[in-house]
């Protein structure tokens, strides 16, 4: 039994929630540098410079990439053979997420009541999700969320004889009706199977999911091919102002599912695509 104190988890989160709102990952700078690359558009290439030339300056200057730094989004890989010592362990990711949005001077965007709207001053609470592995790590994944691609994101809940052809169809229409509220280039995380909740919280972790990492199941690597050639070609463009790069990547991830449903679930995220993963 290996014992992991609160302390180290809200040290690492307070620097992950800071350090993923000022620097876009390798993965994400490699699909942005492509996408410039790219793109036909001449206005199109004229709004992925802006882009580069913010990207730039937020890391330079340690400004957020975004004014919209998210809703803290936490995955908790946890070990069978981890203790958590020292306090309670979701106190102790909420007291990351304030010390990091607090300290790091990043907008807070969390309401208490989503109706009453009042602001928690503090970003909190971070929505967790715990997932227990074999193993004595604890590997953490924080991933800010803005809700101008939040808003944009759907569930589909299509009949098994839609197949594949329903689910390119409801991706390429999220992606439609997504157009310039997404922040384009965008990116496109999607699930397949499971049920209604679990189909969303795949296409949640697609978006957190190495961009340069292929699915293990051949159907999966061929469809995302499709849906990001087919995304791209809608026109939409960098910033919606037109153009070839509309989306960076397409990733899926999938689940069994029940003999009489077809979940889809895609969460569309903009060009930076925040998220940092630890090991501790």
């Amino acid at each position: 039994m290996r014992e992991v104190d609160c302390s180290l988890i809200i040290k690492n989160i307070k620097e992950m929630c800071i350090e993923a709102n000022h620097f876009l990952s390798e993965d994400m700078k490699n699909a942005f540098n492509r996408a410039h690359e790219e793109e036909k558009s001449p206005l199109g290439r004229q709004v992925l410079d802006q882009l580069s030339e913010n990207l730039q300056i937020a890391a330079e200057d340690m400004i957020p990439i975004c004014q919209d730094t998210g809703m803290a989004v936490v995955f908790l890989r946890i070990g069978q053979e981890v203790h958590i010592t020292g306090g309670d362990l979701e106190a102790a990711v909420n007291e990351g997420v304030r010390q990091g949005y607090s300290e790091g001077y990043l907008r807070k965007s969390v309401v208490s009541d989503p109706v009453l709207r009042e602001n928690t001053r503090d970003n909190t609470p971070a929505v967790i999700h715990y997932e227990i592995v074999p193993g004595d790590n604890l590997e953490i994944t924080v991933a800010p969320k803005g809700f101008g691609s939040e808003n944009m994101s759907r569930v589909f809940m299509l009949k098994p004889a839609d197949g594949i052809e329903g689910v390119k169809d409801a991706v390429l229409q999220a992606v439609r009706d997504a157009g310039p509220n997404a922040c384009p280039p965008m990116v496109v995380g999607v699930g397949i199977g499971g049920t209604f909740e679990k189909c969303a919280l795949l296409a949640k972790k697609a978006l957190t999911r190495n961009l340069e990492v292929k699915p293990d199941i051949p159907w999966v690597q061929d469809l995302q091919a499709e849906l990001l050639n087919r995304a791209n070609g809608l026109g939409i463009g960098p910033g919606g102002l037109g153009g070839t790069q509309t989306v960076l990547a397409v990733n899926i991830e999938t689940f069994p599912t029940h003999i009489a449903g077809l979940p889809v679930a895609v969460n569309i995220c903009c060009h930076v695509n925040r998220h940092i993963t630890r090991t501790i």
